[in-house]
Formats: C-alpha cells, structure tokens, sequence
C-alpha cells in the first residue's frame, strides 16, 4: 500500500518546498542565529549549539531537519562571528537541502544598558534529490512499483542545484529584554530541480521577548524564577505565521507552551489559519542546556500524520579568565530562557 503511495509523498515533499517555506524550530531560543544574524556573539564568548526535528512522524517518510551554529564574541572589536548549517529531508526521493552560512555581527553600547547588534549572513546552499528512488506512472503499471526503468522523459528534468544566498537583521536588547528584525534569501535566489525558475522567496521576521523575574524583595536570592512571553511573526510568500509563547524557569528546570497559527485569518486553502501547539522541557546549567519539545497538530492536516519531536543542545565556554571591563565595555549579556 505504501509503495502505491511513494508518488503522492514525493509530490508532497516537493510542494513544500516549492512554495518556499524554509523549515521551522519551536526551540527558536535554541537556535538564535538561525533567527537573525544579530544573535551572533551575543554570549560571553563560545556557543555551540545542536538541534535536531522530526516532523509529521505519522507519514511512512518523516520531515527531519538537523541544523549546527557555533558563533564567537570578540569583544576587543565589538564584533561577533558565527557558523550556521542546517540540512533537512522530506518525501520519499529523500529531496534534501543542505545549507552553509557564515554570519557577522556588530554590537553598539547605547550607555550601560543597551545594545544595538546589526548582522549579515552570506550563504550557500545545495539541493537534490534519489533519482533511484522516484517512481514514475509507467513504473505503477506493474502493479507493485518494482520496475528498475521508467520511460518517462521527464526525468530527464530533474537536476541538483546550487545557490548563493544572503540576508541580514538587526537585533536590540539589554539584560532583559529582547527584540529584532530579519530578512532571509533577500536575493530570493533559484532553487528549482527542474529547467525552470523557482525563486526562493524572502522571508521576513519580526521577533521579541522579556525575561520577568517572579522576586523583587529586598533578600538576595541565588535562584530566581522568571517567567518569559515572547512572539514570533513571519511571512514568507503567501505565508504567514505567528508563535506566542510563555516559558517558566526555575533553575535548572524550564517549561515553555506555545501557539502557532493566526486563527484570526485564513489561509491559502480557505481553512483557519493555524498549525500547532507546543509543550517544552528542558535543563539549564552553568554551560550546558538540553531541551526537548512536543508539537501536537491542530491544522486541518488532522492528527494522523503525526507532531514533530525536537531535540536541542547548547554548549557555552569561556576560554579565557574574564577581566573586569572598564565601564563603556561593560559585557551585556542577551537574555535567555
């Protein structure tokens, strides 16, 4: 049955990527560069980070993405430097896109509180596709699916395909409170697998949060519980999207909820504008943070195909004996969750 089946996941997966989403984290906090370049250097000094999606896990061929950041604070030159490459899979051809991007960032000291980080990204990106695995109509008329050769001209038409890419951010923050704005593939570059164009449409996002600590009284405390809302808006083509949430810490435990959909509008197949929510758990030490997070359809997709399950590790380090900075380079660290 699910060998009669290939031919609709494969077109699935393509149209997902046709229409140009790129994939999608709940743990965004996770994985910040991927958010907007300004995150870049907005730690101490090291972080590596290491997230991982498997998305509509009900379909015989899941979504998965995996994506890696490392970005770096160089403090004597107000600058921060990052690394950011993600891959994902999708359909039963395993049609992948693998991509690489180096990213910079500049941090502006408005007095002892605030901080103005504007970044760019410069990246490359390679997609393709199992041609061995492509089963066409001829191949059906066997009635299994088995048949090694297919007949059919056009796939002759598919073909790998590499692109430059760029975009660019700016973020605003202090030691509680964050805020920013990106655009992605603002080259919109051509990243069809057929003799055809298909541009990648920029994506634009608009993003902010605030950590509020549950304690203000006069005795000091080592561990405070905060509670963080934040959102997420994005638009990219003739999608849209908004994630709000709330995460609750107590060190070293977080919790997080989130929504994503607009339910106010409606999208492109007429139906209410919404996809998910998502219920998250993690582990915050001094270096090292886990976090693992559930999302539960709540599209028309309906629950059969499946949440997604999604995985994250950050590692920070500080490889140097920090000095005490001189006043006008007090280190402002951006706030997390």
């Amino acid at each position: 049955m699910y060998k009669k089946l290939l031919p609709l996941f494969f077109c699935v997966a393509v149209s997902l990527q046709v229409v140009g989403q790129d994939p999608q984290f709940s743990q965004f906090y996770s994985l910040p560069l991927y958010l907007n370049p300004g995150f870049a250097g907005t730690t101490p000094e090291y972080r590596m980070v290491m997230n991982y999606r498997n998305q509509w896990i009900g379909l015989p061929q899941s979504y998965t993405t995996y994506a890696f950041s490392f970005d770096y604070n160089m403090k004597n030159l107000n600058s921060g430097f990052g690394l950011l490459a993600t891959t994902d899979k999708a359909g039963s051809a395993d049609l992948r896109s693998t991509n690489i991007g180096f990213l910079y960032s500049y941090k502006i000291h408005l007095g002892d509180s605030w901080v103005v980080s504007p970044g760019i990204i410069f990246g490359y990106s390679v997609r393709n596709i199992d041609y061995n695995k492509i089963i066409l109509g001829d191949q059906l008329e066997f009635g299994d699916g088995n048949s090694p050769i297919t007949n059919d001209p056009s796939i002759n038409n598919y073909q790998n395909t590499t692109y430059f890419d760029f975009g660019s951010g700016i973020l605003v923050y202090n030691e509680k409170f964050w805020g920013g704005f990106s655009l992605y593939h603002m080259n919109e570059p051509n990243n069809s697998l057929l003799e055809a164009e298909n541009k990648l449409p920029m994506k634009m996002s608009i993003h902010a949060g605030v950590k509020i600590p549950l304690y203000k009284g006069p005795q000091k405390r080592n561990n405070i519980s905060s509670i963080a809302p934040s959102f997420i808006y994005k638009k990219q083509g003739q999608f849209d999207q908004l994630d709000l949430g709330v995460h609750f810490a107590y060190n070293p435990v977080m919790i997080g909820f989130w929504y994503r959909g607009i339910p106010i509008e409606q999208n492109v197949s007429d139906r209410v504008n919404q996809d998910a929510v998502a219920f998250l758990f993690g582990l915050k030490f001094d270096q090292f943070d886990v976090g693992y997070s559930y999302d539960m359809t709540v599209s028309s997709l309906g629950a059969d195909i499946g949440g997604a399950h999604e995985i994250s590790l950050i590692y920070q380090l500080a490889m140097h004996k920090a000095k005490k900075p001189k006043r006008r380079e007090k280190f402002i660290p951006c706030p997390t969750f």
